[in-house]
């Protein structure tokens, strides 16, 4: 097989894939819209305590009794609320006292754009946020399964209250804890209470339930995760070349087994939405390199659901939530309910200490088998030579040692193929038309000279889906976000010079001058194999540059092999030459 060849169909079938992506996004119709209804929503689990969906639109009723949880619609007829701000040394949270809900986020150690010498304090990349083009919130509450009005009880709509209106985790300090409260008239009493620690994207809840009253009071813990597509880019182009609009974009959850996803274009259909009872799992909302994470105890069964809030508006909402079991406090006593918020970086590695399966948000598809042993031995080297751009370097020896008697047999065979180009075109002339006769003679002359023209497909099978495996690990590897290597300031994104993608290019037109490929070749094909490099500089010119790096490298070793063994080969003919 020839490399060329192959590495044309490789960068069409890259180029296509890529372009559908963006055609998808910016052409493909949307979705029905459809509008969850308060009787679906109120239908009770198979035990009759823990209801199947609640529903986020206001007014709508569920659950057990006729409780409810109220949606965002009847926060302007309520009292204003305040806002808390919270700083560790790796986050900046703003927490609003209307539901203790957390409605924005800034990772502190993560800036939206490279440091350089014009911008060296950029501002720090924004998570959750609560302006309706960005909206992405992490909420909670209880509801109740009394006959209680929504709005008098302790959901994500109420109104709490907090001693302070900013805290900080001081010099020295490990952990802080910032406490809100709610109470009714009947002496029911919420405490809930967020705990942060240094150095860590961990954020524990606990609610902790004092029952004043003269009931008991019986409900469900739930906590939830609303989020809006993010903008589109405004050109098919820009939707191209962005890695933020090419990933994943909407809800993640976790089994206690697998790792399911949901995106925001198919929250809609019922056939994928979620609504299910899962012990040990967690439910999430993905973005490229950051994610935000609710995690409920593991040994706990919750109920997950998905559904959309307000479907026709501008900015409908993703919503995922889960819904704990039912909680019952009798009168004079307490309860709490604990769970976990996850908001930070996609750092492979790290997140299974956190809960099983959390390393699963980064998903590299039916590539995984590949993709994580590569970013293990990236991660390996970067820890040797604490360089990304080495790191990367290193990582093609690596695996063109590994490769080296494989592609040895490729060039070997490209080598002889090249000796009998003329041979090959004489035959070409000799039977004219008549592909038949051509094919037979062709392929005695292979025969005869013990060439094998498959001799180059092994090699290929393997590095195909190593590319796209490395195309993955390049692509969706945090650590590689603004890395620098040399005249780059950032690996995953493109070279902002074109410099890699010149030198492959260069490294294309020397792999076609070492094969053979117009023998015997349609003049059609031997015109596109001609603008073979044009292509490739192209493609990878909106590649990341991690990835450019790798196959220009990639490239000049596999030249320097082949080039290496086509001269040996020929100095084995001259030697049979003067041997006979």
């Amino acid at each position: 097989m020839n490399q060329t060849r192959t590495f044309l169909m490789f960068a069409l079938l890259a180029v296509a894939y890529f372009l559908f992506l963006a055609w998808e996004k910016d052409y493909a119709p949307p979705p029905p819209a459809t509008v969850a209804s308060a009787s679906s929503a109120a239908i009770p689990a198979a035990d009759g305590s823990v209801p199947s969906a609640l529903p986020a639109a206001a007014s709508t009723a569920v659950s057990t009794g006729t409780a409810a949880i109220a949606g965002d619609a009847g926060r302007a007829a309520q009292a204003p609320s305040q806002l808390i701000t919270v700083d560790t040394d790796v986050l900046h949270l703003v927490i609003d006292t209307r539901g203790g809900s957390l409605v924005h986020a800034d990772l502190l150690n993560y800036p939206q754009a490279p440091r350089t010498h014009k911008t060296p304090n950029p501002p720090p990349t924004v998570l959750l946020a609560n302006d309706d083009a960005h909206y992405f919130v992490a909420q909670n509450g209880l509801v109740s399964s009394s006959d209680t009005a929504p709005q008098d009880q302790p959901n994500h709509l109420a109104l709490f209250h907090s001693e302070q209106t900013a805290y900080t985790l001081a010099d020295g300090q490990n952990e802080l804890n910032v406490a809100l409260t709610w109470q009714d008239a009947a002496g029911l009493k919420v405490t809930k209470t967020y705990s942060f620690k240094r150095n860590s994207y961990v954020i524990g809840l606990n609610q902790h339930i004092d029952n004043g009253t003269a009931q008991t009071w019986q409900g469900n813990a739930y906590r939830q995760l609303l989020r809006v597509e993010p903008p589109k880019p405004g050109s098919w182009l820009k939707n191209y070349t962005d890695p933020e609009a090419r990933s994943f974009q909407g809800a993640g959850w976790y089994t206690g087994e697998k790792f399911e996803k949901l995106a925001f274009k198919n929250f809609t259909e019922k056939k994928d939405a979620l609504d299910s009872q899962i012990k040990g799992g967690w439910a999430a909302m993905l973005r490229l390199y950051f994610f935000a994470a609710w995690i409920p105890p593991a040994n706990q069964t919750d109920h997950y659901v998905t559904q959309t809030i307000n479907p026709d508006s501008a900015h409908p909402r993703y919503l995922i939530r889960t819904v704990g079991p039912v909680l019952s406090v009798a009168p004079g006593q307490s309860i709490d309910s604990q769970a976990r918020l996850y908001v930070g970086p996609n750092v492979q590695g790290t997140l299974d200490a956190i809960a099983p399966g959390l390393d699963l948000s980064i998903d590299y598809g039916m590539l995984k088998i590949i993709a994580v042993p590569m970013h293990a031995v990236l991660s390996f080297f970067h820890g040797i030579v604490k360089n990304w751009g080495l790191a990367i370097i290193l990582l093609v020896l690596t695996i063109k040692g590994l490769t080296w008697k494989l592609t040895a047999v490729q060039y070997r065979s490209s080598a002889k193929m090249r000796k009998l180009a003329p041979r090959i075109q004489a035959l070409k002339e000799r039977y004219g038309d008549d592909k038949v006769k051509m094919q037979q003679a062709t392929m005695e002359l292979y025969k005869k000279e013990k060439v094998n023209p498959m001799g180059g497909c092994l090699p290929v099978l393997i590095t195909m889906p190593v590319f796209y495996g490395l195309f993955y690990v390049l692509e969706y590897s945090l650590e590689l976000r603004h890395a620098a290597f040399l005249w780059i300031p950032d690996l995953s994104a493109p070279d902002p010079f074109y410099i890699l993608p010149i030198i492959y290019a260069i490294v294309m037109l020397g792999t076609q001058w070492l094969n053979p490929v117009a023998a015997g070749m349609d003049p059609t094909q031997a015109k596109m194999m001609k603008v073979m490099p044009l292509l490739f500089t192209v493609m990878f010119a909106f590649f990341p540059a991690g990835l450019c790096l790798y196959y220009a490298v990639n490239g000049i070793v596999g030249l320097g092999q082949q080039w290496w063994i086509t001269h040996h080969v020929d100095r084995e003919d001259v030697a049979k030459l003067k041997a006979a």
